[in-house]
């Protein structure tokens, strides 16, 4: 077997089938989901990326997608974001705190907040001219309410501010959550919209970021928000969160009624363990552990998926992808070799 051949898409793409795994069904064939590759595969799968055209990469972005299986691509809309990148060394980790910007009331008055009225929503309808039939288009953010609350403050300002300014920490919440709300309010709408991805990370391997009780009070209801919005256009909304989530699982199925969670780690809990727990109640989206991915031969990730694959081939409320992401350290190899597995039951 040649695993590092780009694997050629079998059938035409049906986003009914992802809407089926969200509804806790069973889709009519194995569906894929993935956040996002890297631009070693997307160079490899749509090559020739004329850079002049400011349109080409989002038409690459939903070609690689559609070229590799899937029948979807996630957006992020330019034109709106908190945190200025330049603000940050270039490198593969960097710490919590590196960047902050708000760290008092008076950085906090004098922060320029940006408008999400600034996104280019527009995109939406120029992209569906090129989006193949079947497809559509999963929006998420710049960030999330707590990841951008977090690049704004620094954590360690975060931390001592829930301690010794509720008010300062309240106001910060309320600026990012109630902006990325709009963001949602006016992307869902659109009809090549077939759902919505949100995107933040809440936890370490042992223990979320911040208790429990503070991600009830500051972070939760703008989630309940957008998950409202989505659902009263009828369109479903994926979590995608690293980190631990079982003290919270309840208020992510209970309480803010996500359809779906995303992202999963052998660590905290394997996705098998995860399935058999709670798909009955959530769609298990992906979960294929990275460091799985990376340190096994192709052979084996292409076993591990055909096995999840199989598991819940009756049940549903499952689609086969990685535990996060593609990131560039991920072997393209042992990544086709996760798509070839959907790609073979099919």
């Amino acid at each position: 077997m040649n695993w590092n051949k780009i694997p050629a898409r079998k059938g035409k793409p049906n986003f009914e089938n992802l809407l089926s795994v969200l509804r806790r069904e069973v889709p009519s064939r194995p569906t894929l989901f993935e956040f996002y590759f890297n631009e070693r595969i997307y160079s490899r799968v749509v090559p020739g990326y004329t850079p002049t055209d400011p349109e080409a990469w989002f038409k690459r972005f939903i070609q690689t997608f559609y070229q590799l299986g899937y029948d979807f691509a996630t957006i992020l809309l330019p034109g709106f974001q908190f945190s200025d990148p330049d603000l940050r060394e270039t490198k593969e980790t960097f710490s919590m705190n590196e960047g902050a910007v708000i760290r008092n009331r008076q950085e906090f008055d004098a922060f320029d907040w940006p408008d999400p009225e600034d996104a280019n929503y527009d995109l939406l309808n120029r992209l569906s001219a090129d989006l193949p039939k079947g497809m559509k288009l999963i929006p998420y953010t710049p960030d999330g309410v707590l990841e951008n609350v977090i690049r704004l403050m620094g954590f360690d300002t975060l931390c001592f501010n829930l301690h010794d300014n509720l008010q300062l920490v309240e106001d910060v919440f309320a600026q990012v959550g109630s902006r990325l709300v709009r963001y949602y309010e006016k992307a869902v709408p659109y009809d090549c919209v077939g759902a919505c991805l949100a995107n933040d990370d809440w936890g370490f391997i042992s223990s979320t970021f911040i208790s429990t009780d503070a991600l009830r009070r500051f972070v939760f209801p703008w989630y309940k928000k957008i998950v409202d919005i989505s659902h009263a256009a009828g369109k479903p909304v994926i979590l995608h969160s690293c980190g631990y989530f079982e003290n919270i699982i309840e208020d992510i199925i209970e309480g803010m009624h996500f359809d779906g969670r995303h992202s999963y780690e052998d660590n905290i809990m394997p996705v098998e363990q995860a399935y058999e727990k709670y798909h009955q109640r959530l769609a298990i989206i992906g979960g294929i552990d990275i460091n799985f991915i990376c340190e096994s031969p192709p052979g084996e990730v292409y076993k591990r998926s055909k096995a999840m694959l199989e598991r819940a081939a009756e049940r549903g409320a499952y689609a086969l992808g990685t535990g996060n992401s593609v990131p560039e350290y991920v072997p393209d190899e042992n990544f086709f070799a996760l798509i070839r597995a959907a790609l073979d039951l099919r």
